[in-house]
């Protein structure tokens, strides 16, 4: 079998999920990285001052600090300066996006793709950070360090046909679903399309709707996300990765180690449809979207949930 070969954001995504108390096993178990090789990275990191009480916002320099040690000085990284050369000739139209119409970095960088420009995520963050000051402590909110805010499992599921203004025809309409494990209170998102622009944009609604960003987020086996499907070796779309480690959550392809969220999704899904879409007529996605933000602070969020007896929205069991 032929060594495969890890990249920085890999040893940032080991470091990220160590620091937040992981197991090497478990570890490996989530990444398909070898033990072995993680406790290499481990021993590397701890040279350069890697412990688990280190700051979060230390993590990307120890994780090219390892990289380098293990490859090379000669070797280039995704966030080397080289990487990041793609990006200067659109200084000034990612200045504009970001400074003065108050685009995402996530969205930044899905325009930039869909230009044609070839650049990680994670050199984007690097060079907008460097070039205009972009990050620092208020990126992201966490949500409460107990368990009511530790974990949100997210899926899509079919709704059914809604016009679309910009074919003129009928299309299928999908929710994609963020449910906050504990309390069951969750965000709908509406789209046409289940691919990675759309998880991506239907999760930072539910970061806002939630008002912070929970410590791990649940995919089961979500094709916009999960290249490989593998219980042992799952192999992640690079760019929801690196997106990830930006917004400071660890993605857990495994709802088998949580009990408790096991079967949350699925349901939600049908609830989402049978409560909410089922018998409604929608002029068109915008409009379910519109109906879907309320429905989902009050008939769903209101009600008293059949498995935990709470409402949802009760402030203390998020």
């Amino acid at each position: 079998m032929a060594h495969k070969e890890y990249g920085v954001t890999d040893i940032l995504d080991i470091l990220r999920r160590i620091r937040a108390g992981d197991s090497i096993r478990r570890s490996a178990k989530a990444t398909g990285m070898d033990r072995k090789t993680i406790g290499n990275y481990l021993r590397i990191a701890a040279e350069h001052g890697f412990c688990e009480s280190v700051a979060e916002e230390l993590l990307p320099e120890l994780a090219a600090a390892v990289f380098r040690t293990v490859h090379g000085t000669g070797r280039k990284s995704a966030s080397s300066p080289a990487a990041c050369a793609p990006l200067i000739p659109h200084r000034d139209l990612v200045a504009h996006w970001l400074e003065k119409k108050g685009l995402t970095l996530t969205k930044a960088y899905i325009k930039l793709e869909r230009m044609g420009v070839a650049v990680s995520y994670s050199s984007l963050y690097r060079y907008a950070r460097e070039e205009f000051g972009f990050g620092g402590p208020k990126v992201t909110v966490r949500m409460a360090e107990t368990e009511p805010g530790e974990v949100a499992q997210v899926d899509f599921g079919r709704m059914g046909l809604v016009f679309d203004p910009e074919t003129g025809r009928q299309r299928v309409l999908h929710a994609l679903v963020v449910t906050l494990v504990m309390s069951r209170h969750q965000y709908v998102y509406l789209t046409h399309r289940q691919d990675l622009d759309a998880l991506i944009a239907g999760i930072e609604e539910a970061w806002e709707a939630f008002g912070g960003v929970t410590r791990r987020l649940i995919l089961d086996n979500m094709k916009a996300a999960v290249v490989k499907s593998d219980r042992y070796e799952p192999v992640f779309n690079r760019t929801f990765q690196e997106y990830s480690q930006h917004r400071g959550f660890i993605i857990d392809p495994a709802p088998a180690r949580h009990p408790e969220a096991k079967g949350c999704v699925e349901n939600q899904i049908k609830y989402v449809r049978d409560n909410f879409f089922a018998g409604e007529a929608f002029t068109d996605r915008d409009h379910a979207q519109r109906a879907a933000r309320l429905w989902c602070r009050t008939t769903a969020g209101l009600r008293l949930h059949g498995t935990t007896r709470k409402r949802p929205l009760v402030a203390e069991w998020w």
